[in-house]
């Protein structure tokens, strides 16, 4: 009779390749600087002020994490509202991005709020006449949704199939809330500039912002997708769903069209449309975001052979992510017109915290994808079909 021994378990054989390694320096180094940053203040360590009091971390941290983070409600809606299980095995995958997303956004703004500590203020003395209270309690709830949401994968990767099988009966109301709740979040982003009239470039400031923002997160969220599961396919070596993601672009330049005329209708109704071209500075980072956001994908997406070849999905993912990030930068601060002569270049300190946090978001979802049954939907419908 052999003598069987026990296997430790798998968490405890963690070897950090040098992927990993270089993450967890940038977060040391992020971390060092937080702390700094919260001993004293947050001029140490930035170089933001009364002229500039949004920089980097704003647009990067919050206008784009929230902006990559669209593709899980748009899943969700799909998988548990309308009924379409086929696309179940990109669900969680989604859904552990935006939840490691908003969780990335809350850290973020706990080092960007000149008094963190008193964050919960707003719960407390509520201005029901301000976007910011609609943005804060957005971020809570949504985030406790995703939560929700991805409980049954967490409980049953830790072998609690009762709370798992229990937590699966709150996840369609919760999707049906947060659908509600993400679409909200994402057009108040766009809320949250129409106060800045006079300062916004006419070439973005809109009445449509928030139309504008929602509309755009749709391509935003299914690039996001592609861009995920194309990842995560060549890093844990495993099939990649090229049928679903091919019905996920076919829609990419159905939304991006929508967004283009909605953006070009508004110029020429509004009469602004002559700011294309004698703008300077502005006018190239427009048609920047333009050529790269929409018009380069939508010719790639356009292409039923680039929508079959996953190189070129990739690809145009990341052109259009590139593109709608350089959008959300505009608006959140390069299109926004100072009176003062005071310029603003972030700090490598600034950087770091950004640099920081992104880390951690990858390493966060390596360690679940790789420690939880995440593609557990995927692995099945592989094995069926």
């Amino acid at each position: 009779m052999k003598m069987q021994v026990a296997v430790p378990p798998r968490v405890l054989r963690f070897r950090p390749s040098p992927i990993a390694a270089v993450l967890i320096t940038l977060m040391g180094i992020g971390f060092v600087v937080a702390m700094v940053r919260f001993a004293s203040g947050i001029g140490t360590i930035s170089n933001l002020s009364n002229t500039y009091p949004w920089g980097f971390w704003i647009s990067f941290d919050i206008y784009t994490g929230i902006a990559i983070s669209s593709g899980a409600f748009l899943l969700a809606a799909a998988v548990y509202i309308f009924d379409l299980k086929e696309f179940r095995p990109l669900l969680m995958p989604s859904i552990l991005t935006a939840l490691i997303g908003y969780f990335m956004e809350v850290l973020a703004l706990m080092v960007d709020l000149g008094r963190p500590e008193r964050i919960f203020n707003m719960l407390f003395f509520q201005n029901f006449t301000s976007w910011m209270l609609v943005l804060g309690l957005c971020v809570m709830i949504y985030l406790a949704i995703l939560v929700v949401e991805f409980a049954p994968v967490a409980l049953k990767g830790l072998k609690r199939e009762k709370l798992a099988q229990f937590a699966r009966r709150f996840i369609k109301p919760a999707v049906i809330l947060g659908v509600v709740v993400s679409t909200i979040h994402q057009g108040s982003l766009g809320s949250l500039l129409l106060i800045q009239s006079a300062k916004l470039h006419p070439l973005w400031w809109t009445p449509l912002l928030p139309v504008m923002f929602f509309v755009s997160s749709i391509s935003i969220g299914l690039a996001m997708i592609i861009f995920e599961s194309s990842m995560s396919s060549r890093y844990f070596r495993r099939g990649l769903e090229m049928h679903l993601l091919e019905k996920l672009a076919k829609a990419i330049p159905v939304a991006l069209g929508i967004y283009a005329v909605l953006k070009f209708a508004q110029l020429i109704l509004s009469g602004n449309f002559w700011h294309l071209f004698d703008s300077g500075l502005h006018s190239v980072l427009f048609w920047a975001e333009i050529i790269v956001g929409v018009v380069i994908p939508l010719i790639i997406f356009a292409s039923p052979r680039n929508r079959q070849n996953p190189r070129m999905l990739l690809v145009g993912a990341i052109i259009l992510l590139l593109g709608m990030i350089l959008n959300r930068f505009n608006v959140s601060w390069f299109g926004i017109q100072r009176l003062q002569d005071v310029s603003y270049v972030p700090s490598l300190t600034e950087v770091s915290i950004s640099a920081a946090i992104f880390s951690f978001g990858i390493l966060a979802f390596g360690l679940v994808a790789r420690y939880l049954p995440l593609f557990e939907d995927a692995e099945a419908a592989a094995a069926n079909s």
